[in-house]
């Protein structure tokens, strides 16, 4: 018998699940090999994010072929690209109820069987119709897939794993990005090769599904009897009708302190997109492009000079993220976001920089960005169509110059000029003088998108499938995505009204302000879940009501197990 730190007694339960791990399905599938449920979990999650990340970007290369072959105008193509986005908002409304009612397994299996139909639509499509269809049910399955992969990664891995396997999910979205960008060109002059580029995106999908098969439906199907349930590394708690249940209006309510973690979820996924991470990514052509780098090089650094930036930044996040913690991260990204994206701002106004040209200026074009990841969420964030992604899950993925925004003038040729939408390639090329400035607000760029992919991009969605109770988390985890759909197009949409109304320079540092608030909302709410089991998560957050983090720093190493009442 093992005592906890109150001289409680453990029983045998807790016992049994430490001191034989967890009942491992994969033993099944593979029958006389070593446990393989690490690896396939890992699978899952990088599999997942790396569907996310192809089928956002993968537009990118497609727009330009599909704009000549259907004859689509700046409105069509804007259509097109944010019918992604609408399928996204429709999944992150409806999703979290199938999340708790179907399961985490059954609704990632779901959500490949609507992405493999809507590859199929894209794919064979021969109107804009069955694009728009195609790309609403991707949209709806990669926001779907996020949220539950995410969940369920959580929940089937212990404590020491989950920040590494839940982040894996991120460095799959920067991976796919960068595929799709590798598939794009060497498809560009093929023919019909735009119906290879999106009907490829259900191969990753399919193997997922492989991975699936032989895993458990959930942490519950872990035990070998009914009344034990092993949990992650060592939690047992008992099933059936102890359980406690939660509508969704307990999110806002005192009860559990539900609303202490929904705040902490809302207010990291919007940070995430106050931030500006879409908007200021959409500056980086430029940046090259002041620094020497003419013509399409710039384009093609921005997209995968950043990408690998982001690659290497998430990495270095997965091999930190259970050694400091995800409130370190957090508040060492942020502060990091906030120096840099001032950095930019102040640079700008020495040297002022122009946007890339228009829908109406490239055919190709589209003026539709931002579209969020994570989405990331996953997290983190997303591309839009020509040279231009961000990630979230997801979230929010990597962007490059050629990027513009729905605006309510779009595709109307007598409508007045909007602001900062000259040409970026019709700019002098840059005076000696301003050289050490340039290459600043290249250092500067690389710094925001370093900080975003090691604090917010990853780890807003390991926080978001750690906080909540398992009886709710679907639900509360699609709540908090919504929101980060929704701002990412808010912030979008508003960009260039911002900068007509305060200039690009004030914007950036508007953008650098709203950084430093959420390095307080961080300090002051976000605990530290790293090295917890969730049933402490969900105990810490339960003790401390609103005084998050205010002068308290945890040592999770060694540690202690505790006692579970449930409600009954």
């Amino acid at each position: 018998m093992e005592r906890l730190t109150d001289g409680e007694e453990v029983g045998w339960t807790g016992a049994l699940a430490r001191n034989h791990s967890e009942l491992d399905y994969s033993r099944f599938c593979f029958p006389g090999l070593p446990p393989l449920r690490l690896p396939l979990c890992a699978s899952v999650s990088l599999l997942g994010g790396l569907t996310f990340g192809y089928e956002l970007a993968v537009i990118s290369g497609a727009l330009l072929p599909l704009q000549l072959d259907f004859e689509l105008s700046c409105l069509e193509q804007e259509f097109l690209v944010g019918s992604l986005l609408l399928g996204a908002l429709l999944a992150s409304l409806v999703g979290g109820f199938l999340i708790d009612r179907c399961g985490r397994k059954q609704a990632i299996l779901g959500s490949n069987v609507v992405l493999l139909a809507g590859s199929l639509s894209l794919g064979l499509a021969s109107s804009l119709a069955w694009l728009v269809l195609g790309r609403s049910a991707a949209g709806f399955a990669i926001s779907l897939s996020s949220m539950a992969c995410c969940i369920y990664v959580s929940e089937l891995v212990g404590p020491r794993q989950r920040g590494v396997l839940v982040s894996l999910y991120e460095a799959g979205i920067t991976i796919g990005i960068l595929l799709s960008y590798a598939l794009n060109y060497a498809l560009a002059s093929a023919p019909w090769g735009w119906r290879h580029m999106l009907g490829w995106a259900a191969t990753p999908a399919l193997l997922q599904s492989l991975s699936l098969l032989c895993l458990p439906a959930g942490a519950d199907e872990t035990a070998a009897n009914k009344d034990l349930i092993p949990l992650q590394g060592g939690e047992a708690t008992k099933s059936g009708l102890g359980k406690p249940r939660y509508s969704f209006l307990d999110l806002f309510r005192a009860r559990d302190n539900m609303r202490g973690r929904t705040t902490v979820g809302l207010g990291l996924v919007l940070f995430q997109q106050l931030t500006g991470q879409p908007n200021v990514l959409c500056y980086a052509s430029t940046i090259f492009h002041s620094v020497g780098f003419r013509g399409g090089s710039s384009a093609m650094l921005a997209s995968v000079g950043l990408g690998a930036v982001k690659v290497a930044a998430t990495l270095i996040a997965m091999g930190l993220v259970d050694r400091a913690g995800r409130r370190a991260l957090l508040l060492a990204g942020c502060a990091l976001m906030a120096l840099s994206v001032s950095g930019i701002g102040l640079v700008s106004f020495a040297v002022p920089m122009d946007s890339g040209p228009s829908c109406l200026a490239m055919p190709n074009a589209t003026k539709l960005s931002g579209l969020p990841g994570d989405s990331g969420l996953p997290i983190g964030l997303s591309p839009p169509p020509l040279s231009t992604t961000s990630e979230n899950q997801g979230e929010p993925v990597l962007s490059t110059s050629k990027k513009t925004k729905p605006h309510p003038g779009a595709g109307d040729p007598t409508a007045p000029p909007l602001p900062a939408l000259s040409t970026a390639s019709s700019a002098p090329p840059s005076a000696p003088e301003h050289a050490l400035l340039h290459w600043t607000a290249l250092v500067c760029m690389m710094v925001f998108v370093s900080a975003f992919s090691f604090g917010f991009g990853p780890v807003t969605w390991l926080v978001l499938s750690e906080i909540y109770p398992v009886e709710i988390r679907g639900r509360a985890f699609a709540f908090c995505n919504s929101f980060n759909w929704a701002a990412n197009l808010f912030i979008s949409l508003s960009f260039l009204d911002l900068i007509g109304t305060i200039g690009l320079s004030w914007t950036f540092l508007l953008y650098g302000l709203t950084a430093v608030l959420g390095l307080g909302f961080i300090y002051i709410f976000v605990p530290e879940t790293k090295g917890q089991s969730l049933a402490e998560i969900d105990q810490q957050f339960q003790r401390r009501r609103f005084t998050l983090g205010i002068g308290h720093r945890q040592s999770t190493s060694g540690v202690q197990y505790s006692r579970i009442k449930e409600s009954s």
